[in-house]
């Protein structure tokens, strides 16, 4: 009898997740025939190198484009693609993994280099060069170190990028160096920031639409008395103005008094509050207020701020990324011990903190202290990497990239309510095989981790498993399935062998 039409579906979706197909089975699912699974062949799994080699040459974009957006290839792998002559396959290489790892690894210097300065993106003419650029940017795949580099680099818009990036940090030399520079485009960034860094332009300059360039030139631009006065009169941007490390201290104290709470909390997180002004924000009728005052003694340092800012808030289920400008180890250390849960929060997402004081934020009493700790920590325990997985389905995704979540004695959990649980635990190698309860289940997840589990390795079950709807896919991933059976699958599926022609 022929297989049932969703039959052939399933089994290729298996065949493109088998974790020990060899190559040659992998590459027949490249034909034509094989398209329905190329997302999962190409996006979802990492892959050998020679099957890489038959993507990255692969005639159709979708192909390029899907493994251009893998999360589980190397980016060394995914930055063969920096020439693609597809603009639509660069891009999704400038955006990155899809979806989007919590931790995102940088791709090589010569990929971004590339990516860069490339003066065109590509043959179909879909994307600019600008726009792949701008992509880039915002992907978190370039490290700050990058950008501290490029005001010495050979290519020019290669300095141009570090004059306008990394300015503020660099020094004398450096900075007259890029004034005195042989290319008329870097001279005139670097006389730009130099401009920006008078108040005076500021205030002529200042944009008085709202918008993105007023919002960032009163977040971090120094401001005149006037410029302040001008929003105070307004009562506009005020936020902006209690933020910038720039702003003068006698509208910092009227900022301070502000009836807005959100303002006077941004006061309260300076690194040049006094101790008086501090004492009075200490004592403010809004609790938020009190809270930030409170939470961070002096003497403090704008660094400090800015970890706080970028690693304590409540919520931690977005990318991670890098401090602009990381404290001292000791001062992670003091967050570590101290009495306020969201300075524990910023010390447990600070990956190069001691093993010591790592044990002793495994038995916070604080859950999000745990929980990043397990997310972001490479000594995190084990078992603190598996709580958090139960305990957060939001995390989950960055959880099962980790090595050092558990993945076997997990018996315990086959009954658990949350399905993505039982499947974790129906994947364990060392059970002696899963309950028959489990390949019935309601949810599809958790019969295909059954079906595909390793312990399961008796043929004439797979077989059985692999013509019923329900567990074919699973059962066609099975790592105990042997290459002859799979090359079966896809005969039986209408994918061609290469060393035969097609009917």
């Amino acid at each position: 009898m022929p297989p049932s039409s969703s039959l052939p579906d399933a089994w290729l979706r298996g065949v493109a997740a088998h974790p020990t197909a060899p190559s040659e089975v992998l590459t027949r699912l490249l034909d034509p025939a094989g398209r329905a699974v190329w997302t999962t062949l190409c996006e979802e799994r990492d892959l050998p190198e020679d099957v890489v080699d038959a993507i990255v040459t692969h005639p159709e974009p979708v192909v390029r484009r899907a493994f251009a957006r893998n999360p589980h290839a190397a980016p060394a792998q995914r930055g063969r693609l920096v020439r693609d002559p597809s603009g639509l396959v660069r891009a999704d290489l400038a955006g990155g993994p899809r979806p989007r790892p919590r931790a995102v690894r940088p791709l090589p210097d010569a990929v971004l280099e590339a990516l860069l300065t490339a003066e065109e993106a590509g043959e179909d003419g879909r994307v600019t060069a600008a726009e792949v650029a701008a992509v880039l940017c915002s992907s978190r795949q370039i490290p700050l170190s990058f950008w501290s580099r490029l005001h010495e680099h050979p290519h020019p818009v290669l300095r141009r990028m570090g004059v306008s990036n990394t300015w503020h940090g660099l020094g004398p030399e450096a900075r007259a160096a890029l004034t005195a520079d042989p290319d008329p485009g870097v001279r005139e960034a670097a006389a730009r920031r130099i401009r920006e860094s008078d108040p005076a332009v500021l205030e002529a300059e200042l944009p008085e639409r709202d918008c993105h360039a007023r919002t960032h030139l009163l977040l971090y631009l120094p401001v005149t008395e006037a410029v302040a006065e001008a929003c105070l009169a307004a009562r506009r941007d005020l936020e902006s103005l209690a933020y910038n490390r720039h702003t003068p201290f006698a509208v910092v104290a009227r900022l301070a008094r502000d009836p807005d709470p959100r303002v006077r909390e941004r006061v309260a997180a300076r690194a040049d509050v006094d101790a008086a002004l501090l004492a009075e924000l200490a004592e403010d009728p809004d609790e938020s207020v009190r809270a930030r005052a409170v939470l961070h003694p002096l003497p403090r340092t704008w660094a400090q701020r800015e970890a706080i800012e970028w690693l304590g808030g409540a919520e931690d289920d977005g990318p991670i990324g890098e401090v602009p400008a990381e404290p001292a180890p000791s001062w992670f250390a003091e967050c570590a011990r101290s009495e306020h849960a969201v300075l524990r929060r910023v010390a447990a997402s600070h990956a190069a903190l001691p093993a010591a004081l790592v044990a002793r934020l495994a038995e916070d009493p604080d859950p999000e202290v745990r929980h990043r700790l397990a997310c972001r920590h490479p000594l995190a325990p084990p078992g603190l990497l598996l709580d958090t997985f139960v305990a957060c389905p939001e995390q989950r995704r960055h959880l099962l990239t980790l090595p050092r979540l558990p993945r076997t004695g997990l018996r315990h959990l086959l009954g658990h309510d949350d399905p993505e649980v039982r499947a974790l635990a129906a994947a364990d190698p060392t059970l002696e095989q899963a309950p028959a309860r489990l390949l019935a289940d309601p949810d599809a997840r958790v019969r295909r981790a059954a079906a595909a589990a390793p312990t399961l390795r008796d043929q004439d079950t797979l077989a059985a498993l692999l013509d019923d709807p329900a567990t074919a896919e699973g059962a066609a991933a099975n790592p105990n399935l042997p290459a002859r059976r799979l090359h079966e699958l896809l005969d039986l599926a209408g994918v061609p062998r290469p060393d035969r022609p097609r009917p």
